[in-house]
C-alpha cells in the first residue's frame, strides 16, 4: 500500500465516522458545546521512512496515531493525563509497551505541551532514536499549527476551542 492510497484511507475512515467534522462544529468552532471532533491527516518522509500521522481533536483531549511506512498497524498505545496534585503527569499503556519504551516518553510531553489529555498510539520500529524523535518534532509542528500548543505563557491556546473550525 502506497502513502497516498494510506492517506486516502485514513482521510475516508475520518469521514465515515459518526462524530461530526470540523466542517460540521459549526460558526463558533467550540468542540465542547458540539460534542465534535476534527480530524487531521498527514504523512511526513523522514530518514528515508514515510511516517503517517492522524489527530483526533476531542474537546478535551487529542487522539493521536502514528505509522510507518506501508504499515497500518495500531501500534502500542499510551494514555496520559495530568494530575491533580499539580504539574505532573500519568502515563500508561493501554496496549502493548512498557512505561519505558518512547510512546510514553512521547505522550507525557504532549500532555505538558498541550495541556491536555493524550492518547497516542505509536507504531515506530524499536531502536531509531532519531526517528522517534523527528516523528515527535513533526507532530509537534502539526499540533502547533492547529493550535493546540499551550503558548509561552502556559495557557493553551485551544483548551476548548480550536483557533478555526476549518483545520
Amino acid at each position: 500500500m502506497s502513502s497516498e492510497e494510506l492517506t486516502t484511507s485514513l482521510s475516508a475512515l475520518a469521514v465515515a465516522s459518526q462524530a461530526p467534522m470540523a466542517s460540521q462544529i459549526g460558526s463558533s468552532g467550540d468542540l465542547s458545546s458540539e460534542g465534535g471532533a476534527q480530524v487531521t491527516c498527514f504523512s511526513e518522509d523522514l530518514h528515508d521512512v514515510t511516517l503517517h500521522f492522524q489527530i483526533i481533536r476531542f474537546s478535551k483531549q487529542i487522539y493521536a496515531w502514528i505509522g510507518c511506512n506501508n504499515s497500518a498497524k495500531f501500534g502500542h498505545l499510551y494514555a496520559a493525563a495530568t494530575t491533580r496534585l499539580g504539574d505532573g503527569v500519568s502515563v500508561t499503556s493501554v496496549l502493548g509497551g512498557t512505561s519505558d519504551n518512547t510512546g510514553s516518553s512521547m505522550a507525557r510531553r504532549l500532555v505538558l505541551k498541550t495541556g491536555l489529555n493524550i492518547i497516542l498510539a505509536c507504531n515506530i520500529p524499536k531502536d531509531s532514536p532519531m526517528l522517534e524523535a523527528a516523528a515527535e518534532r513533526k507532530l509537534v509542528e502539526k499540533l502547533r499549527s492547529l493550535g493546540y500548543i499551550r503558548s509561552k505563557t502556559g495557557e493553551a491556546n485551544a483548551s476548548t476551542t480550536p483557533l478555526s473550525a476549518t483545520h
